[in-house]
Parts: structure tokens; C-alpha cells; sequence
């Protein structure tokens, strides 16, 4: 009678840990889902600003040499001071003319500038031009560099005439690059005729 009894107390004895070991699984399941949600919560980041200003370009011109300016409206434009009076020219005539350019003391960056003709205006036949470029301010010599030859007609400009232009340094303006015009009238001059061209000096940072 006791062997009966312990063989039919073992069937019990199983069901009742059966609970037990799946709520031991269960449990692990838990502690898997709470581990992945503290993983994803790690995080961070970085921040960077710039902060950018503007520099200062502005190109001014002179007749002169010495006294720079804007003229920067081609309504009202520097005059050219010709060492001869051109109202009264002549075939073979040669007329004169400084002009320099340079970036002002407010300047920061180099400049590339483009020479052409802003307009024309009047009868301007038999007139041909030149520009050179020297060291120092007027039209004597040496000639460094000829932006355009001899024997341009006057109101054109050929394209791509370029130089360059530095800037200054600290409380300075920039070296002035000194320019001469050279107004030659030839046998097709007409008569009585009167005409005026303006150029423009563009500056463009580099």
C-alpha cells in the first residue's frame, strides 16, 4: 500500500513545477525587453555655429594722382584732364591724359578690374586711343603694360582687358595702379565734329 501511494503522488508532484519553470521563462522575457529600451535610450550630440561677416571692396578713381574718389555713376564721371585742350584737334594730333585707380582703406580682398566703354556719344570719327599703365602717376615713361594698343577706335573698348588690383593693408588703400589715355586723331578726322566716350573700370573681388 505504500508502494501505491508514491506512485500515484509523482504525477502530482510534476504539475506542480511546471508553473514554476514558465514563470521563470517569463520572467526573462521581461528582463530582455527592459534591457533592449535602456539601450536605445543612449544618445548624444554636438552643435557647431559659424559666424560670418562681410568684408568691405570699394574701388576709387583720380585725376590727379593724389585726391581719390568715387565716381561710380556713369552720369557723372571723372573728367579726364588732357595736357592739351582736345577741342581743337587736327590730323596727327596726339592729346594726353592721366588717370589711376586703386581699392580704398575700407578694402579687404584683391580685385581683378575690367576696363570697357560705357557709352559714347557725338560723332567721333578719325579718333583712335591707346592705354598704358606705368609705375608712376601721368604719362611719362616707362610703360609697364599697354592694357589697350594704339590704334583703338575710340567708343570701343576690345574685350577681355583686365588687371589686377591689390588691396591694402590695415588702415591703408590699396597701391593705385596709374593709367594713361592717348587720344590720336588721324586724316579721317571730320571737321567740326564733337564727341564724347566714357570708360568703365569694373572691380571685381578675387
Amino acid at each position: 500500500m505504500v508502494a501505491v501511494k508514491e506512485v500515484s503522488s509523482e504525477p502530482k508532484n510534476r504539475t506542480a513545477k511546471a508553473p514554476k519553470i514558465r514563470a521563470i521563462l517569463a520572467g526573462g522575457l521581461v528582463l530582455g525587453i527592459g534591457a533592449a529600451v535602456t539601450l536605445a535610450a543612449w544618445n548624444d550630440s554636438e552643435f557647431a555655429r559659424g559666424t560670418f561677416t562681410a568684408g568691405d571692396f570699394n574701388l576709387e578713381g583720380s585725376t590727379d594722382g593724389a585726391a581719390f574718389a568715387d565716381h561710380d555713376d556713369p552720369a557723372t564721371p571723372a573728367t579726364l584732364g588732357f595736357t592739351v585742350a582736345p577741342d581743337n584737334m587736327a590730323p596727327g594730333n596726339v592729346v594726353v591724359a592721366p588717370f589711376a585707380v586703386r581699392l580704398d582703406d575700407a578694402s579687404s580682398v584683391d580685385a581683378r578690374v575690367t576696363v570697357s566703354t560705357e557709352g559714347s556719344t557725338g560723332a567721333l570719327t578719325g579718333l583712335t586711343y591707346s592705354i598704358t599703365q606705368s609705375t608712376d602717376f601721368g604719362c611719362g615713361e616707362p610703360v609697364t603694360a599697354t592694357p589697350v594698343a594704339a590704334g583703338q577706335e575710340l567708343g570701343t573698348t576690345p574685350p577681355n582687358i583686365t588687371f589686377p588690383l591689390p588691396a591694402g593693408a590695415g588702415a591703408n588703400p590699396g597701391a593705385a595702379v596709374n593709367l594713361c589715355f592717348r587720344i590720336t586723331a588721324d586724316d579721317n578726322l571730320v571737321r567740326d565734329q564733337t564727341g564724347t566716350t566714357t570708360w568703365e573700370f569694373a572691380a571685381e573681388s578675387q
